[in-house]
């Protein structure tokens, strides 16, 4: 849903280990976008992202994780991208509400609708104008991530699985804004791949 007149919303989505935070600053200093990320986007999302991430703080209620989620998103959505979109800024998101879907509702088991409807009210109806899915197998996602692990990438392997496998079946159900780029090949292979889907679909060269 564009807010400014020639502004746009892209969100980098998948799983762990994908390559989402190094393509969606290529993207954003190409086009000259805002460059945000989730949870994380603001002070507020700082501090949510500390205590979700923090493995010390063991398991959370799925339903309290996808509440928390929530409420860095609806404070994200005030502060930073819709003012910026408003100022006619586009803006690149590492994360946004596909990842609740993915790992709060395929992963964790949380009713998807529901999990929709919270984000829905949280964003106030904003959605990106384009989702641009970085698809890497389970395994090969595990390689890239070493030892030093968050919360989230401590998950077993089922979850990891469930989360890719929620990521794809959102692209297949959303093709006419969604994008899936294969994020196993070189960086600069996946960062051109970006360019020319952004570019095809929504008009934004570098």
């Amino acid at each position: 849903m564009p807010v400014g007149a020639r502004s746009r919303f892209i969100a980098f989505e998948g799983g762990e280990g994908c390559g989402k935070s190094t393509q969606a600053t290529l993207l954003a200093r190409s086009i000259g976008a805002v460059l945000t990320r989730e949870p994380g986007g603001t002070e507020l999302g700082t501090r949510l992202r500390d205590l979700l991430l923090d493995p010390l703080v063991g398991d959370i209620d799925p339903r309290a994780e996808a509440l928390l989620m929530a409420a860095d998103r609806a404070h994200h959505v005030a502060t930073v991208i819709r003012p910026a979109l408003a100022a006619g800024d586009h803006v690149v998101s590492d994360r946004f509400a596909a990842s609740s879907l993915a790992y709060q509702g395929f992963g964790r088991g949380l009713s998807l609708d529901e999990v929709r409807e919270i984000s829905e009210w949280a964003t106030g109806g904003l959605w990106p104008d384009l989702t641009v899915l970085l698809d890497v197998p389970v395994e090969v996602a595990a390689a890239r991530l070493g030892t030093d692990l968050d919360r989230f990438e401590q998950a077993d392997d089922g979850f990891h699985r469930r989360v890719v496998e929620g990521f794809r079946s959102l692209a297949a159900d959303n093709r006419s804004d969604w994008v899936v780029i294969d994020g196993v090949a070189a960086v600069d292979d996946v960062a051109a791949a970006v360019r020319a889907a952004v570019a095809e679909r929504l008009d934004l060269t570098a």
